[in-house]
């Protein structure tokens, strides 16, 4: 009997000390700030005869 109650005793315990984990949303939308700053370059290469076309 006292082994059953000791069993008992234990095992109570060490249901109480298991970690709980929750998975909630947030009551605030999330926001992400991004400062992007970007820089682009065309180049265009021709023909002579099509650059004296563009240039006129």
């Amino acid at each position: 009997m006292k082994i059953l109650l000791a069993a008992l005793t234990s095992s109570f315990m060490l249901v109480g000390c298991t970690p709980r984990i929750e998975v909630a949303a947030p009551k605030e939308p999330i926001t992400i700030n991004m400062n992007v700053k970007i820089e682009h370059e065309i180049i265009i290469k021709a023909d002579k005869d099509v650059e004296e076309l563009l240039d006129r």
